[in-house]
């Protein structure tokens, strides 16, 4: 091989050399700098067992949650139970959350994704009440378009982390409970009252009315019945069933009305009496408060179960018993009828 020739094949390599080093350049100036992040873990020294708080914060309310002798309560609502399942499932999804997107952004994106105060805070706190984790969470994130982002479901959150104002971060999951409604938070299971016996329902404007009966499938009678009246037993019993069905759509704030409520009084075949006040309904629910009185009896061979399961409920019904709830209308339609409501009416008879 010549000099010539090999003189020539060094310029070629350098060449070639340097456009590679060149597009190298260039391909690293369109990367972020923080390309790195992406796929870490975003919240990296949160440990769920040192967890014993959370505090999340809107523009207008605040939810605190807190550990108090190994149950989780909410703190604006007179230390009313949370959902430990719930709590579980939210501190464990925030330590997994891993980065699928990080962007620079400025004041203006800031606001647009709701990642500065008028997005969601959170805080995840320790036993000594210290922020071990804190997080904005801000606007959702769609792969589609939607006709009402406020409903739909999201495929991901935007959020940010203290000291990063500049970046924000895309995770997968759209951490629907960063929230501070309290009905995203509490165990929804209410009181419960069965086998009624007696049921009494008096409305504030002066009616009422009363039914009882003597065992599981007796009939039931309509106290103080008058000639050509009779009533209608599958009313009575929809009247009767429906409070053993009862389920919580939230706990009410100190601000619940329950001025001239409806009283309900009922008694069970177990041995139990219950004192029921309904308010005026606050959107789809009643302001509900109860107390519960008696002990459970019937204790033979066959009803055992059936009475470890009913005195294992007590507990949480004392519970319950010292809050405003708040139940859906739906839940106390069939209890609530007027009188001439229940009875058969003379269509029915005719049929």
């Amino acid at each position: 091989m010549s000099a010539r020739i090999v003189l020539i094949l060094v310029v070629l390599l350098a060449v070639l050399g340097g456009g590679a080093l060149l597009y190298q350049h260039q391909e690293r100036s369109r990367r972020p700098d923080n390309v790195g992040a992406l796929g870490q873990t975003l919240l990296k020294d949160l440990k769920a067992s040192e967890v014993r708080g959370i505090r999340i914060v809107e523009a207008k309310r605040t939810l605190t949650l807190s550990n108090k002798d190994d149950r989780w309560v909410i703190a604006e609502r007179a230390d009313f139970p949370a959902d430990f399942a719930k709590v579980r499932e939210f501190v464990v999804k925030a330590i997994s959350l891993k980065i699928g997107q990080s962007d620079p952004i400025g004041e203006k994106d800031r606001a647009r994704l709701n990642l500065d105060d008028s997005g969601t805070q959170v805080e995840f706190l320790g036993a000594d009440g210290k922020a071990l984790g804190k997080l904005t969470v801000g606007r959702k994130y769609f792969k589609r378009e939607v006709d009402n982002p406020e409903k739909a479901a999201a495929d991901g959150r935007f959020v940010a982390v203290p000291g990063e104002p500049k970046i924000a971060y895309l995770v997968a999951d759209p951490l629907v409970q960063a929230t501070t409604r309290t009905s995203e938070w509490i165990d929804k299971q209410s009181f419960q009252v069965e086998k009624v016996k007696s049921l009494e329902v008096r409305f504030p404007d002066g009616g009422s009315w009363r039914i009882e009966r003597d065992g599981d499938n007796a009939d039931w009678r309509l106290a103080g019945q008058r000639p050509g009246e009779k009533l209608e037993t599958t009313r009575a019993n929809a009247a009767s069933y429906s409070l053993s069905l009862l389920e919580l759509a939230d706990v009410a704030g100190k601000d619940a009305n329950l001025e001239d409520p409806i009283l309900i009084e009922a008694t069970t075949l177990d041995g139990l009496s219950y004192s029921i006040k309904v308010g005026k309904p606050e959107g789809d629910n009643h302001p509900v408060t109860f107390t519960s009185s008696g002990s459970v009896t019937g204790a033979d061979g066959k009803d055992a179960e059936r009475i470890k399961k009913l005195e294992a409920r007590l507990p949480r019904e004392k519970l319950l018993s010292q809050h405003v709830l708040l139940i859906p209308k739906s839940k106390l339609e069939d209890t609530l009828k007027k009188r001439d409501e229940l009875l058969e009416k003379k269509q029915d008879a005719k049929k």
